[in-house]
This record gives structure tokens, sequence and C-alpha cells, in this order.
């Protein structure tokens, strides 16, 4: 048994205090963002080290959301939702990213959060856990949009011409139909508040027996998880609004706690980083090739072997890759680290705004809209998030920041 109390280094303002032979504290500040301090365990006389590359991950991949969105916007794919293609190219060619990102990038922030979210339970009630998962993820992604997501319901509605043919609602229901329009990626933080609530049903009746079987995991098994998420890819899907995919990103949740959160899983994994990296590109290609300027993120496509085969086996590379070598943290990774939900929470207000404003008139070249819209998404999300951190209510309302 021990004791340790101090201050987070990242979070001047939490303090900590653990009494219990534990390899892990933490705290889930936000939705992305978990912080632990250097402990030994007086138990084994280990030291337990902070995973930046957990970390690292987020934030980078939090940043390829953020051009994909740009380059989504004026997609030529006919992919809906954006403003559309704003150039005279036959086939935009530098689209490929998005067919090379989507499969995969939000199925691996679903996978580190179910990681964290062990992490978090190994020292935190389930009381607690529910408490702070409503907080950080329910009340930004509800409260939040009446509060603020409004104005991207606004944005996002006049892109697309909607109020045209609203003139005769009343304006108490436009704002409602704002609200809920200005969702946008706040689907993410709801999918993740509903698996952490079925993960404390699941709990109950698991009783550990299920995550001790997860730390068993080999290559093999690891491999043959690809048909785990493709059979999850095919069910639970809602229609019309095609993020919402209870089954393929509940699934890399579940394996994120039951499997990934064990430290002896992720030391196999590392040795496996060239041939799982190799595997991930392959399939990358082949998906790429195939799908290239069809609807990647609709059925069939999104239900296909190659999709989910891409998304998972990229996700591995990436956390085999990163363990082993982004395992690291230098001042300007701890402050993307630190500022990054904000960074998701309102990147995609500045880049609608300008496809709105400065896109949608057709009175830029195409190259500067893109230039602005991606320095755009950055740049307002950071301004807002500095903001919004500190004004009271708000802050809790939209980011799910807690009174001090």
């Amino acid at each position: 048994m021990f004791c340790v109390e101090g201050v987070l280094d990242s979070q001047p303002n939490l303090t900590f205090h653990l009494c219990k032979c534990s390899a892990w504290l933490v705290d889930i500040s936000l939705p992305y963002n978990y912080n632990y301090d250097n402990v030994k365990n007086n138990c084994k006389g280990e030291a337990f080290m902070r995973k930046y590359y957990l970390d690292n991950i987020r934030w980078v991949t939090v940043v390829l959301v953020v051009i994909y969105h740009v380059l989504y916007m004026y997609n030529g794919e006919d992919i809906l939702g954006g403003l559309g293609k704003i150039t005279a190219l036959d086939v935009q060619y530098y689209d490929i990213f998005l067919y090379a990102v989507y499969p995969w990038f939000m199925l691996l922030l679903f996978l580190i959060s179910g990681i964290c979210s062990r992490y978090y339970l190994d020292n935190h009630t389930a009381k607690e856990f529910a408490k702070s998962r409503t907080r950080k993820l329910l009340i930004p992604s509800t409260i939040g949009l009446f509060v603020f997501q409004f104005i991207q319901g606004y944005v996002s509605m006049s892109i697309s011409d909607a109020f045209d043919s609203m003139q005769e609602v009343p304006g108490l229901i436009k704002y409602f139909i704002m609200a809920l329009s200005g969702t946008g990626v706040l689907w993410y933080i709801q999918l993740l508040w509903l698996f952490s609530m079925a993960l404390l049903l699941v709990r109950k009746i698991e009783k550990d027996r299920l995550w001790e079987l997860g730390g068993k995991a080999n290559i093999i098994a690891i491999l043959l998880m690809t048909v785990v998420i493709w059979g999850a890819a095919q069910i639970f899907n809602t229609p019309v609004v095609v993020v919402y995919r209870f089954g393929y990103y509940g699934a890399a949740y579940m394996l994120g706690y039951f499997v990934f959160s064990h430290d002896e899983v992720i030391e196999m994994l590392k040795k496996y980083f060239v041939l799982l990296f190799v595997l991930a590109a392959g399939v990358g290609i082949s998906f790429c090739a195939v799908y290239f300027g069809k609807n990647y993120a609709d059925a069939p496509i999104n239900k296909s072997v190659l999709f989910a085969g891409f998304g998972w086996l990229m996700s591995m590379a990436i956390l085999s890759g990163a363990s082993k070598y982004a395992d690291k943290q230098n001042a300007f990774t701890a402050w993307m680290s630190k500022n990054n939900f904000g960074l998701y929470v309102f990147h995609y207000l500045g880049i609608s705004t300008v496809a709105l404003l400065l896109g949608k008139p057709g009175n830029l070249p195409a190259t500067m809209v893109y230039t602005i819209s991606l320095i755009a998404g950055f740049v307002a999300a950071y301004a807002l998030n500095a903001v919004i951190s500190r004004i009271p209510f708000f802050r809790w309302a939209v980011l799910g920041i807690k009174k001090e």
C-alpha cells in the first residue's frame, strides 16, 4: 500500500491523491485527454510512466481530422455535407486523402478512449466515472447545442440554402433546428457517452473475467479481430446520418478497454510494427484504388471488407508505432494535447464559416479558399477554446469544464 499526493504537470489546478497498490493514476480532464503523473508502486518497486504516446496519437489524429474536413468541405466526389467542388478540375486527385484516413482515424480515437476508460476506472468508482463522462461528454453535446453550437447549425444550413425553404417557419422552431443541426462533429462524444454507460453495465456482468482474457491476446488474435470489426461494421448503423455507427465504433471502444489497456499486449504489439504497417498500407492502397470517386462514407463501401480491414490494421499499426517511437513529450506536444479537445469541438465552425463567406460566392481562387479554410480551422478553434474556457457557465455547457 502507498499514498501519493501532488499536482499534475499539465493541469496545475488539479491535485491528485491516491492510496492504493495500483499502477495507474488517471484523471480524464477532457474527453480526449487523461492525465497522470509518474508514480512508484511500493508493492513491487516498479515505476509506471505516463503514456505520452496516447496523447500524441490523439492530437495528431485530431489535426488530421481538421485537414480532412477542409478537403471534405470542397470534395469533388459528391459526398454530401459540405459546400462541394469549387475547382475546375475534372478529378480532384488530392481528395484521395479522404479515402486514406476515413476508415481508421475515428476508429482509432474510440480505441484510445476505451484504453483510457480502463485506466480511469482502475482508480475511480463507477459513479465517479458516470458523473465525469456525463459532464465532459453529454453536457457539451446536448446543452451545448443550444448555448453555442446553434451557430454552427446556422452556418451549415446557410451553406446548403436550407433557410430558403423555411420562410414561414417560426423563429423558435428555426432555433431548435439550428441547434440540432449544430451537432456536427459532436457525434463522437455523443457515441462515446453511450459506450461509456454501456461499459458500466458490461463491467457489472463480466467482473474483469473478460478483461483478464483480453490480456492474453497475441498477434494472431489481434489480426483476427479484423473479422470482429468487419462484423460490427454490418450492424447498428443509422440511415442518412451515417456517422452514427454503433457497431463499428463500439467494438473499437470495447476492444480498447478489454484488450489494449494491458501493458503486455502493447509490448507485444511493438514487435510487429513493420508487419502491421505493411499490411495496413497494402489494404489501404487497395481500398483507395478500388473505391476512389465513390461515396466511401456510406453503405455498401463503409461495410466492405477493405474498409474494415484498412481501419483496423492501420489503427493497430499506429498504436504499435506510436508506443514504440512516440512515447515522449516536449513543450509543443504538451500544448497540443492540452488544447486538443477545443480544437476538435470548434475547428469545423472556422472551416464552414470560410466556406460560407468566401467559398460559396466564388470570388477567390480555390487555392486561396482552401488555405484560408485550413488556417481558420486552427485559429478559430484555439481562439474560441481560449475564450469560452474562461467564461463561467459557457465553459461547463460547451466544453464540460467544471466550476473551479
